[in-house]
């Protein structure tokens, strides 16, 4: 694998990912000098035999950004975004310098969006998201259950109240599909 059209690099990049998400994978791990691994019940497993080189690394996120991101990248050295491989699962994407070459880890984005039962969330949350106006910060550590909270608590307000929701997200993870709002 020393050389990779665009093209290939992205065939690649979507393999492993369906192999991570048909085992239950929640995050890929995509670095220099190590071979592609994904996180699965809180353990490292490589997906491959096969170290990456940095170049090759970098070609692997090239091919999963368009050409606004190439740019932040180019100038921000770090760039968030979310991809959807049709059939397979929605990823939030991390892309960064890690010791003079490109990294990646790919997240994992689940398909429904839980309700607040599933989520255990306190009942205020949704008398909360029902106000006319004002704005909800929801904030915590890499993997707490923000998106996910701040998901339910829209898709709350989008199923029983009609009206405009407005959020900002970066990247957007979770896809709403219009209900009453």
């Amino acid at each position: 694998m020393t050389q990779l059209s665009e093209d290939q690099a992205r065939d690649y990049m979507h393999k492993l990912l369906a192999a991570m998400a048909k085992a239950g994978g929640s995050d890929l791990f995509i670095a220099h000098d190590f071979p592609p691994s994904m996180k699965s019940n809180g353990q490292m497993m490589p997906l491959s035999p096969q170290k990456l080189t940095g170049a090759i690394t970098e070609k692997l996120a090239a091919a999963l950004m368009n050409d606004k991101q190439r740019d932040e990248f180019a100038t921000q050295f770090e760039c968030n975004f979310a991809i959807a491989l049709p059939g397979v699962s929605r990823f939030r994407v991390n892309v960064f310098m890690q010791q003079g070459h490109v990294g990646m880890v790919l997240r994992t984005i689940a398909a429904e969006i839980p309700n607040f039962e599933q989520l255990r969330l306190p009942e205020v949350l949704k008398d909360l998201v029902m106000q006319k106006r004002g704005m909800i910060l929801v904030v915590g550590g890499t993997g707490s259950g923000k998106s996910t909270s701040l998901a339910a608590m829209l898709d709350h307000r989008n199923r029983t109240s009609a009206g405009h929701i407005i959020t900002v997200e970066d990247p957007v993870e979770y896809a709403h599909t219009s209900q009453k709002s």
